[in-house]
């Protein structure tokens, strides 16, 4: 009977950034779990790929080529879809720089990503939640995709953390602004996972040896590890927790 919370049949799900890496391990997991899914990237050929292996879970899938930092076309793609349960708000980057040689256009783009275009998905996702008028009986819930570095920093980090950091109050105030419709808001913080985005800085070796020494569990995460905590929290399982985060780091913020 418990596992059948964790069933997502007739829920839609948004992800955001869903054509590689961590996004679209999540829109997948979500849809094995039997969401119906609305994928977007800005690359064409990431989201055909991405929705084919979707559909054989015998879902439906919308996909849409935006950029998030792009406020009206980010409108405009959430007014075309009919319904929303599920946010995944995943879309980031990192430039890492040390703070002394931080560039003025790296740090602005970081925030426009990072934080600026997560608030503008997040609003938007929120006001198109609410107007389900059985919203408050079916609920809903948003995952902002946070990091360890939104609890903790490290070097080259200071821009990165900033932008987490923000996410992580965002997340609180959404939280206690949205319970009133039952939409609950979460963070998923993760620690180093092998994805697109992080292969090039685990290319150097030291770099790599010294991340590893802070993780207490000896390894980097795994793209499945953090798609099925957000597929725990998408869930009515979850039913009782928001404006919180899940940390899976290996025990890195333990220290």
């Amino acid at each position: 009977m418990f596992l059948k919370k964790y069933n997502l049949k007739n829920k839609y799900a948004l992800v955001t950034g869903a054509g590689k890496g961590l996004g679209k391990a999540c829109a997948i997991a979500l849809a094995e779990a039997g969401a119906n899914l609305i994928v977007i990237s800005r690359t064409e050929q990431d989201l055909v790929s991405v929705s084919k292996i979707i559909k054989r879970f015998r879902v439906k899938c919308k996909s849409y080529v935006c950029d998030v930092t792009d406020y009206e076309e980010v409108k405009e793609m959430v007014n075309k879809v009919n319904k929303i349960d599920i946010l995944v708000n995943n879309a980031g980057t990192n430039i890492p720089e040390h703070f002394l040689k931080v560039k003025t256009e790296n740090m602005e783009r970081l925030v426009n990503i990072n934080t600026v275009a997560a608030f503008n998905v997040a609003q938007l996702v929120a006001l198109k939640m609410v107007k389900l008028k059985k919203r408050k009986k079916v609920g809903g819930s948003i995952i902002n995709m946070s990091s360890q570095m939104g609890h903790v920093s490290g070097p080259k980090r200071s821009v990165y953390s900033m932008n987490k950091f923000g996410l992580e109050g965002l997340t609180k105030g959404m939280a206690l602004e949205l319970a009133e419709n039952n939409i609950r808001v979460n963070t998923v913080c993760p620690t180093f996972v092998v994805t697109p985005m992080t292969k090039k800085f685990l290319k150097d070796k030291k770099f790599k040896r010294e991340v590893l020494k802070n993780i207490p569990l000896g390894r980097f995460a795994e793209l499945p590890e953090i798609a099925s905590t957000v597929v725990f929290l998408a869930s009515d399982a979850a039913s009782m927790i928001t404006g919180t985060s899940l940390l899976v780091d290996g025990g890195w913020t333990a220290r």
